[in-house]
């Protein structure tokens, strides 16, 4: 009898442990939302049919003036393409400001009219749900990454697939970037 019981436990375990692992099975980004840095729901499901660029940005950051190019990026390909920012104060504190703050800094000194997210957190504890699926295989169902400093750059395909990751240096118009709007 204590062998009957001992194996039912492992197989409840066992049971249980395969449908913790299946609840983290890739999904498609559409299925997300996110706060507008106004403060409205946003479904990712809105930007079906288009690329989406995801970037971790900073007012206080070396790589700031890549707004400039990140809205060029936007009206340059806005048939094909929703470039989409997310402030995030974990790198180094250079974004302290709150969400109002921070959408003034960006109309005023680059005329960002590409959607922003509210401030969120990229890694860690708090990590926000679409960074989670940017970073995490069993998510996204391409590669695993790690957020390594303000402006790293996501590019989602159309259909809602992750297409790759970019470090801060690669430039908004890179052609790693461009060639896939051509």
């Amino acid at each position: 009898m204590a062998n009957l019981t001992i194996k039912l436990l492992i197989i409840m375990g066992l049971f249980s442990f395969l449908s913790k692992a299946q609840s983290k099975e890739a999904i498609s980004i559409h299925n997300l939302e996110y706060t507008s840095i106004t403060g409205e729901t946003v479904s990712m499901k809105d930007f079906e049919g288009k690329h989406v660029l995801i970037v971790n940005v900073a007012s206080e950051c070396g790589f700031t003036p890549q707004y400039e190019e990140l809205e060029q990026l936007s009206q340059e390909f806005k048939d094909q393409l929703v470039v989409l920012g997310f402030p995030c104060n974990q790198f180094g504190g250079q974004e302290p400001g709150n969400n109002e703050e921070i959408q003034t800094f960006c109309k005023v000194r680059f005329g960002v009219n590409f959607p922003l997210g509210e401030k969120v957190e990229v890694k860690g504890a708090q990590q926000h749900p679409i960074y989670e699926w940017l970073t995490n295989k069993n998510l996204n169902g391409k590669k695993s990454s790690s957020i390594k400093w303000n402006f790293q750059k996501y590019l989602i395909d159309p259909e809602g697939n992750l297409v790759d990751y970019y470090y801060s240096v690669t430039k908004p118009m890179s052609t790693k970037i461009t060639k896939h709007f051509n």
